[in-house]
């Protein structure tokens, strides 16, 4: 067997804790995942918070370059709003044990790891809120609506595909975005 790197224990960390959760998993799961003795992981880390940190952080990198690129697509609060629902579908579907252990797992992080993370949660779901908030005020969107809340209904949305997605389903990702583009903006606009 090669040499295990930094990045394959992080790699089956996330797999795993997508699977079994943070807590049920050991260091000897995580061992017996990448075919080593369990004690021998902390060659790589010094604790299972330490994993834990690194892959809720891979996630939220990933869904903030995401919200980056979509932001910067357009000026209209639509097709923003759009490029956020594609970036953050493609985040769930594409980096799945990340997106996974991000959105389910990350609770079980110590206080100050939490608070990382919190913020930059916070910061991203801010775009949403932000774009939605545009398309109230350009009449884009309905003039009744509370962008807040609205936000978080879209959000949470899209934060529950990675419950009940399946690759080899009926639908694909660009349909699956068009959708819940549509779904969306049927309820705000």
């Amino acid at each position: 067997m090669s040499r295990l790197s930094r990045d394959d224990v992080i790699e089956a960390a996330g797999r795993l804790f997508a699977k079994q959760g943070y807590h049920a998993t050991s260091m000897r799961d995580l061992g017996g995942e990448l075919g080593i003795l369990g004690g021998s992981v902390y060659a790589h880390v010094s604790s299972k918070e330490e994993l834990l940190v690194e892959v809720v952080q891979r996630a939220g990198r990933l869904f903030g370059e995401s919200a980056e690129q979509a932001m910067s697509s357009s000026e209209h609060p639509e097709d923003q709003l759009k490029a956020l629902i594609r970036g953050h579908i493609g985040v769930v579907l594409d980096h799945r044990d990340e997106a996974q252990t991000f959105l389910n797992e990350a609770t079980a992080l110590g206080e100050s790891n939490r608070q990382a993370i919190v913020g930059e949660r916070d910061t991203y779901e801010a775009l949403f809120r932000s774009v939605i908030a545009d398309g109230i005020t350009e009449g884009a969107f309905r003039s009744d609506l509370d962008a807040n809340l609205a936000a978080t209904f879209v959000l949470s949305i899209l934060n529950a595909i990675e419950r009940w997605y399946r690759p080899d389903g009926r639908v694909d990702p660009a349909s699956l975005t068009n959708d819940l583009h549509r779904f969306a903006i049927s309820g705000i606009s």
